[in-house]
């Protein structure tokens, strides 16, 4: 056991860190934080070999798969079952720390000592007793409740993982002819079941097959715990952290449960929302999502991409695909088949923020608060608004890939192009794939990429995609709380 002086300079020194960490810009701690996981990532997919000892990844690939994965975008320039399974572990890890409902867990813990050493400050100051008293109830009650707001956000988070595992594991266990795809190719059953749960749910979409979703389109109850899986872990968590925390008042009784849905923007947690606009939320998911199916079904309905599929398999898998193009990015059907309708529609989809709403939240003063210090940037916010940045990347993409462009106009159409950015930079991973049928000029050594697009790309490209992905994911942190879309 440590000697008391040592554990004192330790928690000494670890104040002092989370007090420096407090004053810095939040953009700059989120931005090493995602910058240094990244390269940490691509040193370890380097150092470990593939599962093909004849593939050689270039370093430009296995850093864009590194940063892909972590800030949990899915785009992919190498095919998924070149990785050894020591690299889809760290993959794995990866999606977990750029996972959303991870990262609030730990906005939740730092804020909660931030908070601890706030009110220690306090007390060395000798206020008066009697203030002193009133104020040090209240803030019990409110770190008790930063406390157990931590452990309701970690317990979401494995039993998220846990649960989903399970299901998937049984799934294929029960029904063979799924567990049969996974042994031709030589995937684990388990590592696939971990995989797949952590990439759902942190809204990756990265799969372990090259095919992505496409080999299990007819396995409907495999995508139906996917669909919730996508919903509870990005799209839907303030609504369903709301409905946790709510159960747990009417069963517990505690004090502090009620204290978290009175006093939500006490918190200073993003994801913490009231009830009313908990509910306006799950509502506005619904929506947009049965917009988009009855586009799809109206459109695709008999078409190919939809083909050999039965009534039930085919509301299943557009339910399916219309949830993941909410930042998911699994995909069961080739994108560049779809109709170009419905493929501007899922564009559109792609650049919503996460936590849009339809209906008006007047009378929320809190989430209201600090608006009036936004207003003073309009401004500047109407010059760099996510749109501009998108038609900039845009801009810088179709440069660095004129030379394609020129070659290969139908692969390298602008729309494609404006899939590929989007895509990246809502952190979603849609791409419309690479065919050699689309070829102008053939090539006799030309191969069909299924999954990721941008594998085509130049390096210059794919160092392009590679800003996108982390510009998009510390974007989206500005998107929470009030900065939110809202139609009325």
């Amino acid at each position: 056991m440590p000697p008391p002086s040592t554990v004192m300079d330790i928690t000494f020194h670890r104040n002092s860190l989370i007090h420096l960490l407090s004053q810095v810009n939040p953009f700059w701690i989120q931005f090493f934080y995602f910058l240094s996981s990244s390269i940490t990532g691509f040193l370890l997919l380097k150092l470990l070999p593939t599962r093909d000892a004849t593939s050689r990844p270039t370093n430009v690939d296995l850093l864009f798969m590194s940063v892909s994965a972590n800030t949990v975008s899915s785009m992919d320039t190498m095919e998924m079952e070149v990785f050894s399974n020591y690299q889809l572990a760290v993959l794995t890890l990866l999606m977990v720390i750029g996972g959303e409902v991870f990262i609030s867990m730990l906005s939740v813990h730092f804020t909660k000592i931030n908070s601890q050493m706030r009110d220690s400050a306090l007390d060395a100051a000798g206020t008066e007793l009697a203030t002193l008293s009133d104020q040090r109830r209240s803030s019990d009650l409110k770190f008790s409740s930063r406390k157990h707001l931590f452990f309701v956000v970690l317990g979401y988070l494995l039993v998220g993982h846990v649960v989903g595992f399970l299901l998937i594991l049984v799934y294929l266990r029960l029904v063979p002819e799924a567990g049969a795809v996974l042994e031709r190719k030589g995937i684990n059953a388990s590592l696939f079941s971990i995989f797949i749960t952590v990439s759902t749910f942190a809204n990756c979409g990265f799969v372990p097959t090259n095919e992505n979703m496409v080999v299990f389109r007819t396995y409907s109850g495999l995508l139906l715990i996917l669909t919730v899986q996508v919903l509870v872990g990005n799209t839907l968590y303030a609504s369903c952290l709301w409905a946790v925390i709510w159960l747990l008042k009417k069963l517990t009784k505690r004090r502090e449960y009620d204290y978290l849905l009175t006093n939500y923007g006490e918190m200073e947690c993003n994801h913490l929302l009231p009830g009313s606009h908990s509910l306006y939320l799950a509502l506005t998911v619904a929506g947009l999502v049965l917009v988009q199916f009855g586009l799809f079904c109206c459109m695709e309905w008999t078409s190919e991409i939809l083909s050999g599929l039965s009534t039930y398999q085919k509301v299943v898998g557009v339910v399916f695909q219309c949830v993941n193009s909410r930042y998911a990015g699994e995909t069961i059907v080739d994108l560049a088949a779809v109709a170009p309708a419905i493929l501007v529609l899922f564009v559109v989809m792609m650049y919503i923020p996460p936590y849009t709403c339809f209906l008006p939240r007047k009378g929320d003063k809190q989430l209201l608060k600090g608006r009036e210090r936004s207003r003073k940037k309009q401004g500047l916010s109407l010059i760099f608004s996510p749109l501009s940045y998108i038609a900039i990347f845009t801009i810088i993409a179709c440069i660095t890939e004129r030379r394609q462009i020129s070659e290969d106009p139908i692969n390298f159409s602008v729309l494609n192009i404006v899939v590929e950015v989007v895509s990246a930079y809502g952190t979603v991973g849609f791409t419309t794939g690479y065919s050699c049928k689309r070829q102008v000029k053939a090539d006799v050594h030309c191969k069909d990429v299924s999954a990721g697009f941008s594998a085509k790309w130049s390096s210059k490209g794919k160092l392009v995609l590679i800003v996108v992905m982390l510009f998009g994911r510390l974007k989206r942190f500005s998107m929470r709380g009030g900065k939110h879309w809202k139609f009325i």
